[in-house]
């Protein structure tokens, strides 16, 4: 038996139905050249035969001492191993449409906790050659930036390599010094709380004096700020790297700057559609790793939260990308001022209104503290191959909650930006709609800023 990191511990505790706390990815394939019609039988089957599991896929939830439950993580030394990872394919006609429709029921179900909090499945029947493979993981157990490196080291930047490695059978990385235990890292993370105390008064004067730190609490509410149920509809689309960097360089801004005005104007599009864009900006909730290097897909949770204004409320896309730039710079700046616990701390803070989301007419009664999440995850940055395999599509899948009924995640995948989004069944109609709005968005900051 293992103590769990309060962290991790969380997001077991705010799981339920409606809930479902697990991260996920879609990774679309092209087959090499030679390859004939039996080869994702045999990727799969080469994929199962590897069976020297991690510890960290072996991890279930365990009952505590005294009966208290999600405290705790056991281990399970008879992992039924093709019960995790499956093979499945597409019915006709075969498109991504098809894809996207499976996709969003696995998304939509809980992780079976009674075993290891992870799934893998291989796709096929795609009409244009290509194979999927879906994973998923409980935020428990992962975090998005360590899954997403997880799964580029079992990969290869080298076309003619023809290994298949399992990510539950890839060791951690090896650090510097041995990590701290849950109960060392609570007390140091207490620690880190009081030692905001000190720093309150600078911490006041830049959010309050010199309005540098966006808060909580000033985001209005709208149509995704709501109670949600637990069936999920997913999306996803490519956008060129070139192109986002084209209007990084003629605004003078930085790459993330530009998704995140595409994805303001996208929602700007989606809540005009809808009749529903209210006069005041909306809020982004934007995590923001805080892993060292050598932690990269150490497992567990170590993501900072800042708070982005953008600018939903102006019809000019220049105007908006610099709103945009100039509050993700002013607020990662109050944040690299501090220690990292501390930030974790500061983090919490801006998070904590979530957990409040469970109390009834809690949603419907506050404003929310922020009114979407959108995520940046750092992917491959030259094209890479899976057996062989070219790596062409890498769309992230994350959590959607009670007044949160939409989240946007992307990642770069050598020369492109692919989008994952996620929301409510029901209370995000038509999310697909929005793909076509981001398009719509990116064409206005081109001709806005002569990209």
């Amino acid at each position: 038996m293992e103590l769990m990191m309060p962290t991790d511990a969380i997001f077991l505790l705010g799981e339920s139905r409606e809930h479902p706390m697990h991260v996920g990815g879609l990774q679309l394939y092209e087959p090499p050249p030679d390859a004939g019609r039996g080869y994702v039988r045999e990727f799969y089957d080469r994929l199962i035969a590897q069976r020297d599991v991690q510890p960290t896929f072996l991890k279930r939830p365990a009952t505590f001492w005294g009966g208290f439950p999600n405290l705790g993580w056991a281990y399970d030394r008879d992992l039924d191993l093709d019960y995790h990872v499956r093979r499945s394919a597409l019915p006709s006609p075969g498109r991504v449409r098809e894809l996207l429709e499976l996709t969003s029921r696995w998304h939509s179900s809980l992780l079976d906790r009674h075993r290891p909090l992870w799934e893998v499945h291989v796709i096929e029947g795609l009409k244009d050659g290509r194979f999927a493979v879906y994973t998923k993981m409980h935020h428990a157990l992962i975090d998005g930036v360590s899954g997403l490196k997880l799964m580029q080291r079992a990969l290869s930047d080298d076309p003619g390599d023809r290994e298949i490695r399992a990510p539950w059978t890839l060791p951690k990385p090896k650090r510097g010094s041995s990590p701290a235990s849950p109960v060392r890292s609570l007390m140091r993370t207490a620690g880190s709380v009081a030692a905001l105390a000190p720093s309150a008064v600078t911490l006041a004067r830049a959010a309050l004096l010199e309005q540098q730190l966006t808060l909580p609490f000033g985001a209005p509410r709208t149509m995704l700020n709501v109670k949600i149920g637990g069936a999920r509809r997913c999306a996803a689309q490519s956008w060129s790297l070139d192109r986002i960097k084209a209007v990084k360089k003629a605004a003078g801004v930085t790459v993330n700057d530009v998704v995140l005005a595409m994805c303001s104007g996208a929602l700007r599009y989606y809540l005009l559609e809808h009749d529903a864009l209210p006069d005041t900006s909306l809020l982004a909730m934007v995590p923001v790793s805080l892993r060292r290097e050598d932690e990269a897909d150490a497992g567990g949770n170590l993501v900072g939260a800042i708070l982005c204004n953008l600018a939903t409320d102006t019809d000019d896309p220049a105007r908006r990308l610099r709103t945009v730039s100039e509050s993700m710079g002013d607020n990662k700046k109050v944040f690299s001022q501090l220690p990292r616990l501390q930030a974790l701390a500061l983090s919490a803070a801006n998070m904590a209104a979530l957990s409040l989301a469970a109390v009834p007419g809690w949603v419907s009664s506050t404003r929310p503290p922020f009114n979407i999440v959108i995520s940046n995850v750092p992917g491959p940055t030259r094209p890479m191959y899976y057996g062989g395999a070219r790596l062409d599509g890498n769309y992230p899948f994350s959590i959607v909650l009670d007044g949160q009924a939409l989240n946007i995640t992307l990642t770069n995948n050598a020369d492109t930006i692919d989008f994952g989004l996620v929301g409510c069944r029901r209370s995000v109609p038509h999310l697909q709609r929005l793909l076509a709005h981001l398009e719509s968005s990116l064409k206005d900051l081109e001709r806005a800023v002569g990209a």
